[in-house]
């Protein structure tokens, strides 16, 4: 079994990502990322901080618009559109999830869709839909991005995506289908997730269910990735019995240090294109 290093893909793209920032600074354009963040979600502040450090560390200019849990969303819209017309601004993120009493969609509809790196907006889902998305979702590139680099292609594969999120499950399932993947999704209502995740060349699990995906659920050889997250103990744990599924598998991300780092630096590669266009 092989590791799916993300870590280490995502500081060869950080090195990448730096160089191109520069060559924008040169030309006068220096690429900018605004943060929308409601409440004290103590995962999202990580993430964020996150965040934060890449977009430093290549030189793109980061901003944190943060309101209390109890803002209203005509306060939080407020702000979005006061960034959207911002030159300086080339990407906005909604940070998810949002307290439960606001609606998230009518939220990042606020975004503009040219500035709406995370490609969570309806009319962005909408051009993935048809093929030809503005910015694909960073989690679902970055996975993608690591699967190109491993060489492992998904055309005609077999892939069972576990989990339909918004962020994750859903846009990865449908880049897949462009991709000419044959796409089963799995979602809390799957009956016998076991023969659908045997029955797969690549899982893709991101239900957030520690120990979801056990070894006798997987087949001989089988590429996993593990993007689902959750804390055990006090320690970052994926959907995957690592152990048992180390055991099957051809090759494996771990948690941490495989589809995360990807994200953030997905992200920041969008923002760059972002910038690119303006």
């Amino acid at each position: 079994m092989k590791l799916l290093d993300g870590k280490d893909l995502a500081a060869q793209r950080r090195r990448q990502l730096k160089r191109q920032v520069a060559a924008l600074r040169r030309r006068g354009v220096v690429p900018g990322l605004a943060v929308v963040m409601v409440g004290e979600n103590p995962a999202s502040q990580v993430y964020v901080r996150n965040k934060k450090n890449y977009s430093c560390e290549v030189g793109v200019r980061f901003w944190l618009r943060k309101f209390s849990a109890g803002a209203s969303e005509a306060k939080i819209i407020g702000a979005i559109k006061k960034l959207n017309q911002d030159k300086r601004v080339h990407g906005i993120i909604l940070q998810l999830p949002l307290p439960s009493r606001l609606d998230s969609l009518k939220v990042i509809s606020a975004i503009d869709p040219i500035k709406d790196v995370d490609g969570l907006h309806p009319m962005n889902l909408g051009l993935l839909a048809a093929g030809r998305p503005l910015f694909l979702p960073a989690t679902p590139k970055g996975i993608l991005d690591l699967l190109d680099h491993y060489q492992i292609d998904v055309q005609g594969k077999r892939v069972a995506v576990v989990g339909f999120g918004l962020v994750v499950g859903m846009p990865l399932s449908l880049a897949l289908l462009h991709l000419k993947a044959t796409v089963v999704v799995a979602h809390g209502q799957t009956k016998d997730l076991g023969s659908i995740s045997r029955s797969a060349d690549i899982i893709v699990t991101a239900a957030g269910v520690p120990n979801l995906i056990k070894g006798s659920m997987v087949r001989a050889g089988a590429v996993v990735v593990d993007a689902g997250i959750s804390k055990v103990g006090g320690k970052l744990v994926g959907d995957v019995e690592l152990k048992t599924v180390a055991r099957k598998a051809s090759y494996l991300t771990p948690v941490p240090g495989g589809v995360g780092p990807m994200t953030v630096s997905s992200l920041i590669a969008n923002v760059v294109q972002a910038a690119k266009g303006f």
